[in-house]
């Protein structure tokens, strides 16, 4: 009976003993993670092939984090259904922290424009750092005798049967940039789509149409050529590239605020102080000058967000978007 008490109490000890082994390795493994990220090669997963907005601004971040964390970050280019496929393939992947997302604003459109995503960009995804906006502008054919956004819609209200304006595609950040401003306007302007902004502009130098919204960075210097003419920018804010140039808000359109934009996410679960890693070195980046420079050649704004401040900043556009997106009447199955 002793011999048995005793031995019951020695498994017993041994027992405590182990739990509280584990208990302590569980307790130094956690943050010994968080210090050791990362220890591999990081992908940072971009939804458009080489060469366009998004790969670009995730290039440059992508080279900061790099040199601020000691491992490579890589970019991979997964193009396909608008960058969903790519969104979706980061979703259901491990939250680790070791693939990242390099989300634009088409993301949030997508929400609303496609039926049947199989993610939802809320609720899948972790919030880590919104990186840059770049502002839209929006550009006439010099024939529109038009100098102002009031000018051209006085314009566009007495001519709208033999108006259209281009867009770099159907459902884009560009196409519903020209639907808001048909929302917050009243006009009814037939919408051009075409396969990427470089036709489009060309169409548009040619006057096969009137004006759109593009991005700052393919247009901007056929306005400095004196092809296009530039009426305002579409962010709340001047744009340093082009201080000359009003605001969708300073010319009669309060509301009016879009931007291109790119940040990073993760697959939800990711663990928070590998975020708040990942998130200070994005920071960090953007108080160096030649990451500034970078992202000025494209007439980006470099942004400084906490991860929840990025989170709700998606929510907004998704909100924003959706509104958008079903007065357009557009939609993929």
């Amino acid at each position: 009976m002793g011999n048995s008490d005793t031995c019951h109490g020695t498994v017993k000890k041994h027992a405590t003993r182990l739990a509280l082994a584990a208990l302590m390795a569980a307790a130094w493994a956690a943050p010994a993670a968080a210090a050791d990220y990362p220890d591999r090669p990081v992908r940072v997963v971009v939804g458009f092939a080489a060469g366009g907005s998004t790969d670009i601004a995730a290039r440059i971040i992508s080279k900061a984090l790099t040199d601020a964390l000691g491992q490579s970050f890589v970019v991979e280019n997964k193009p396909g259904a608008g960058s969903n496929i790519a969104a979706e393939q980061v979703a259901r992947a491990k939250p680790d922290g070791y693939t990242l997302y390099m989300v634009a604003v088409t993301s949030a459109i997508n929400q609303t424009l496609y039926k049947n995503l199989s993610f939802d960009l809320n609720k899948d995804f972790t919030p880590i750092a919104l990186v840059v906006k770049v502002p839209n502008l929006l550009v006439v054919n010099p024939a529109v005798p038009a100098k102002s956004v009031q000018e051209l819609v006085s314009y566009l209200k007495t001519n709208s049967a033999k108006v259209s304006y281009a867009s770099s595609g159907s459902g884009t950040s560009i196409h519903m940039a020209g639907e808001l401003f048909k929302l917050q306007s009243g006009l009814n302007i037939q919408h051009v789509p075409y396969k990427g902004s470089a036709p489009a502009v060309t169409d548009l130098i040619g006057n096969q149409t009137q004006y759109m919204f593009d991005n700052m960075p393919s247009s901007w210097p056929q306005v400095q050529a004196g092809k296009l003419r530039a009426l305002a920018v579409t962010t709340k804010e001047r744009s340093a590239t082009a201080p000359e140039l009003p605001t969708m808000a300073e010319s009669g359109f309060p509301n009016f605020d879009v931007s291109s934009w790119f940040g990073l996410i993760a697959p939800a679960g990711t663990p928070a102080d590998v975020v708040t890693k990942v998130n200070t070195a994005v920071v960090k980046a953007m108080d160096d000058p030649s990451v500034q420079k970078s992202f000025k050649d494209l007439g980006a704004v470099w942004v400084k967000t906490t991860p929840a401040e990025f989170g709700n900043f998606i929510k907004a556009e998704v909100t924003q978007w959706a509104t958008v997106v079903k007065a357009s009447g557009a939609t993929v199955d």
